[in-house]
């Protein structure tokens, strides 16, 4: 036994020598699948037209939209009794809505008297305390843009201004 181990040492080529062939050739296989995978990577991926924005520049982007102002729809002015336990109180008001497209645009246009009809019913149901405040005009506000938004199918709005405002 300790003859075939000197043998051994003594000629790598016959008995040990094989199995470092084998690491080796393990090791060279091993680096030329690691070396296609990372081309596979840079040439798939490396090759998008489109650039990834930093989240700065995303932030940019997102702030320039939304200053650009969509096409406006005016409601023509409204008057609604509000709830109060005192005494009969009502809202004149005046709406005009932005919308994302001019397509939206039309579609408000066309569905006008059902945008009435929820703007009239939503804020029906609102009491003074709530419509004297800013918060509480705000809260409408947005409660209005849902409501609006829930009944077009295609277009959104993006925004709702209060053109005329009076509660008494």
């Amino acid at each position: 036994m300790a003859k075939k181990e000197k043998d051994a040492a003594e000629n790598p080529e016959e008995g040990g020598g094989g199995g470092k062939k084998k690491l080796i050739i393990i090791i060279v296989a091993v680096l030329i699948l690691l070396g296609g995978a990372g081309a596979g990577y840079f040439f798939f991926m490396g090759s998008d037209e489109e650039e990834k924005l930093s989240p700065e520049e995303e932030q940019a982007q997102l702030e320039q939209q939304a200053k650009q102002v969509g096409p406006m729809v005016s409601l023509e002015s409204f008057i609604v009794n509000i709830m109060d336990d005192e005494e009969s109180r009502y809202l004149k008001a005046s709406i005009t809505v932005e919308a994302d497209t001019p397509e939206t645009a039309a579609e408000l246009t066309q569905r006008m008297p059902q945008i009435k009809d929820a703007v009239l019913l939503l804020v029906g149901n609102k009491t003074f305390s709530e419509l004297s405040d800013l918060q509480g005009k705000i809260q409408l506000r947005a409660e209005l843009i849902n409501k609006i938004n829930s009944i077009l199918p295609k277009g959104k709005v993006k925004r709702i201004y209060f053109t005329d405002f009076v509660v008494q």
